[in-house]
């Protein structure tokens, strides 16, 4: 208990930056993992050409992230004799930040081992949390409407973002210590998960294309949305390899612009079993619930209850603070030769070369503030064709 005390103390001063050495104090010798000097020779991997046809489209799906301008909900309510954790909120970074929200989450409870605990909602964040609890020696079951692969984690892109619709640049400065402690946990959470059965996590080459001089300043171009920090590029610039310029000579892309970076992905559908197998192997158990409002939290048996509901959270809470965010992508056949992505975000088009198919991500000047979940099968095939156009204009060099 005395541990936990501290803790809260921690959390409540600033999340505790400390404990990961993210602010404050710095241990006497911090490693830094080495970087890709941007002088060195670059080498570019096989480009093996996406089959980009409308024909070998295999999937099409649609999820609402819920976007908050001042950040994730992370406080704690009281509701009776029930005490609810709130976790939720967390834009286009649920994945990436998922496994330090999770641990936000249970230094947040303040019970004695083996006091049972409800977490409701089984998407990215629900199942990382329930974990986390599992792991501090807590009874956990999870409560769900749906779980993987029907939640609206499964029908995300899966790449490492951590900073993507986190917090508006209005908001920035209050939150930047919060946020480098959970991104600096979730990443080196996701090393240990590199190598595994079905590679949940692994790493994979991108090129960002781009038709004007790139700028670091956060946004994602879509007319309409608030601007947003830079986290990524000014707080994590000592963990990850950096990202590389191609030149002229070497750029077999049709943009003046491209970047060569490697990116963290997330094969989701191997990665959320993976979870749901962990939770099952520490004793967990998946209820079908569907809360339809707020007093229903009271109807637990458990008197601690840690809410993951995401963009759910909008209809349960009434909570306005949550604008959604469209987002549609499709999947290709996978192509196991193809070894790289592109990210072309003044075209709106990107691709990952995840293993359960080539996620073709759309964008749209609509998605923001847009609570319609609808299929638009013209945007997705419009985003195929576009990756198409790239592949016809690959030059070899």
């Amino acid at each position: 208990m005395q541990r936990r005390h501290f803790i809260k103390q921690a959390v409540g001063a600033g999340l505790a930056g400390s404990l990961l050495g993210c602010a404050g104090r710095q241990p006497a010798t911090v490693y830094h993992p080495p970087l890709s000097p941007i002088e060195l020779p670059l080498s570019l991997p096989p480009l093996e050409k996406v089959e980009a046809r409308s024909d070998r489209i295999v999937a099409m799906n649609v999820c609402t992230r819920p976007f908050r301008a001042m950040g994730p909900r992370t406080d704690v309510e009281v509701m009776g004799n029930k005490t609810v954790i709130h976790n939720y909120g967390h834009g286009g970074s649920g994945w990436s930040l998922s496994w330090g929200a999770a641990a936000l989450a249970e230094k947040q409870i303040q019970a004695e081992a083996n006091t049972p605990v409800a977490v409701v909602g089984c998407g990215a964040i629900g199942l990382t949390t329930a974990i986390a609890c599992q792991r501090a020696g807590y009874q956990v079951t999870i409560y769900a409407k749906e779980r993987p692969p029907y939640v609206r984690s499964s029908y995300a892109t899966g790449i490492w973002s951590p900073d993507s619709r986190i917090v508006t640049l209005e908001h920035a400065s209050g939150y930047a210590q919060t946020w480098q402690w959970m991104a600096r946990l979730s990443y080196l959470r996701f090393q240990t998960l590199l190598g595994l059965p079905g590679h949940p996590v692994e790493w994979t080459t991108m090129f960002r294309m781009a038709d004007k001089p790139f700028s670091e300043k956060g946004g994602h171009n879509i007319p309409g949305e608030p601007p947003y920090p830079a986290y990524q590029h000014e707080l994590l610039n000592d963990l990850t390899p950096k990202a590389r310029n191609v030149p002229t000579e070497l750029n077999p892309f049709a943009t003046p612009y491209v970047r060569q970076f490697p990116l963290l992905m997330f094969n989701i559908s191997a990665y959320s079993q993976y979870l749901l197998d962990v939770f099952a192997r520490n004793g967990g158990v998946i209820v079908h619930r569907e809360l339809r409002q707020q007093d229903d939290f009271k109807h637990f048996d458990e008197s601690v209850i840690v809410n993951c509901t995401g963009y759910g959270a909008k209809a349960l809470l009434n909570d306005d603070t949550i604008t959604p965010v469209r987002g549609q992508t499709c999947k290709l056949i996978p192509q196991p030769g193809l070894q790289y992505g592109i990210q072309y975000f003044d075209k709106h088009t990107s691709f990952y070369p995840r293993r359960d198919g080539i996620l073709v991500q759309a964008g749209a000047e609509g998605d923001f503030n847009n609570p319609q979940a609808n299929l638009d099968p013209a945007e997705s095939i419009a985003a195929v064709n576009a990756i198409a156009d790239i592949m016809q204009s690959m030059r070899s060099v």
